[in-house]
């Protein structure tokens, strides 16, 4: 099949599947409607759901990073307070670790008695920026997504929105160069895009400190035309779900992204 007969079917199809919708007498909501038929089949212009598996496991053979667990006190760039025991970066940016104590706990399994623990807590409590950016080609929706190394992953490579920077990142407290694609996310006229969504979202509260992301989902314009690298693919919402079946391949930030659609 053509991308213009691609195309077609999938124009055609959606038509049909809101006509039918109000038919039933539900109330259509386009981006909720469009999201349903994305995912009753693969629409992917670019590469087949095997493509895939293939594309994801070659940069995952491909990663240069390696990991080595080293005693805290070796880590670069992180000291410890010797009057709190807090663990800080020399920055003043990124995290810290820090204890909390935890009481008033009898609807938890360790009864009323409370708890002691070491907590990471984000320099100014609001964690990163992830966003995941949308494009049409002909006609028929495609979302950039990368398959990024960090090091705490499962396997190291996982399958992550096409920004995921902490503000410190942002900021280029690192040292280091600006995430790719921040300009679509931090000024997203600037690049004619169209916001489709964007929300805090929680995090893990056992472990991190009253942190939180800021999810977008932005829609750029045809005209949109990045030089990618072969970390990142074009791919169809099936093909994002269908890799929810996957031994952690896909990571929560897209999880959550996509969970409001």
């Amino acid at each position: 099949m053509t991308n213009r007969q691609l195309r077609n079917e999938y124009t055609d199809s959606l038509s049909q599947y809101r006509d039918n919708l109000t038919l039933l007498g539900y109330e259509v909501d386009d981006i909720r409607s469009e999201h349903h038929l994305e995912c009753m089949q693969d629409w992917s212009q670019f590469r087949t759901l095997d493509e895939i598996h293939q594309w994801f496991l070659e940069r995952r053979r491909a990663t240069t990073m390696g990991v080595e667990d080293i005693p805290l006190r070796e880590a670069r760039g992180w000291t410890i307070n010797s009057e709190t025991g807090d663990i800080c970066h020399e920055s003043g940016d990124f995290f810290t670790v820090h204890g909390i104590r935890v009481r008033q706990t009898a609807t938890r399994e360790v009864g009323g008695g409370g708890w002691d623990q070491p907590i990471l807590e984000q320099v100014g409590y609001d964690g990163g920026l992830l966003g995941i950016v949308r494009k049409r080609f002909d006609g028929v929706p495609h979302y950039l997504i990368e398959a990024k190394a960090e090091p705490g992953n499962y396997e190291i490579i996982q399958m992550s929105p096409t920004l995921q920077a902490t503000f410190s990142n942002l900021r280029r407290a690192h040292g280091g160069r600006k995430p790719r694609f921040a300009e679509v996310f931090e000024e997203p006229d600037s690049v004619g895009a169209t916001v489709l969504y964007a929300q805090w979202l929680s995090e893990d509260g056992g472990r991190l400190h009253k942190k939180r992301n800021f999810g977008m989902l932005v829609e750029v314009p045809t005209s949109f035309k990045p030089d990618l690298t072969d970390d990142f693919a074009w791919m169809s919402m099936y093909q994002i779900k269908a890799c929810l079946n996957e031994n952690a391949w896909v990571n929560p930030h897209i999880r959550g992204i996509i969970a409001h659609l």
